[in-house]
């Protein structure tokens, strides 16, 4: 088995998507799919993969908007993220109107909390809870691998934001990253909610929201 990872920017926010699959099974799952349905199916198509599961990192409308007709499309299940977001994907099409975006509220099939793990195209992910940008914001850890899709909790040089609603904590989101992320390995590899993927050592030496927690 050997594991693949794709990366599709959606909506107008350029939210990354990410289609995981099995190169023997042909077997995938698709992490925040936020919307721009007919991409992220052109795209199974493309690599002649069967979605099998839909997980959600939190419920903000750019990483979950599209989750709904995805699954009426092709009968996947949407799993995740963690009960405390529920609130934000009930509310996730007003949201997107303020964005210019389009957007399906949905209710997953179940919800993940810490210590949780989830099998994506063959590969077993741990399951993280990491609240601050938003309360239910999970992240998903192949720890023997060592690749993780954080959603917008780390980002290359950032940290999630925590000021779109009262729901924000920054000091939950700094507790999350320090206890739950940076004890990785500095060779763990990981993309993010948006824009370019990144290292735990990278962070670790060079985003400026971390330099309390820099080795020395």
């Amino acid at each position: 088995m050997a594991l693949k990872i794709g990366v599709i920017p959606v909506t107008p926010l350029q939210q990354n998507c990410t289609l995981l699959w099995d190169d023997e099974t042909l077997e995938a799952a698709m992490v925040d799919p936020g919307g721009e349905v007919p991409r992220l199916l052109a795209a199974l198509e493309k690599t002649g993969t069967t979605l099998k599961t839909i997980y959600l990192t939190h419920g903000h409308a750019d990483h979950a908007g599209g989750a709904a007709e995805l699954a009426e499309r092709t009968g996947a299940p949407i799993i995740g993220p963690h009960a405390a977001d529920q609130f934000l994907l009930d509310e996730m099409e007003q949201m997107a109107t303020r964005y210019g975006m389009q957007a399906r509220n949905c209710t997953p099939s179940a919800y993940l909390d810490e210590g949780d793990t989830v099998e994506m195209a063959g590969t077993t992910f741990t399951v993280r809870h990491c609240p601050g940008h938003t309360p239910g914001h999970v992240v998903f850890l192949d720890l023997t691998g060592g690749f993780g899709i954080m959603g917008d909790v780390l980002f290359q040089g950032s940290i999630g934001r925590t000021d779109l609603g009262s729901y924000g904590n920054h000091q939950q989101l700094i507790t999350a990253i320090r206890e739950k992320l940076l004890t990785l390995p500095d060779d763990f590899a990981f993309t993010c909610g948006h824009g370019p993927g990144s290292s735990i050592g990278h962070e670790r030496q060079f985003n400026p929201f971390l330099e309390m927690f820099a080795r020395d």
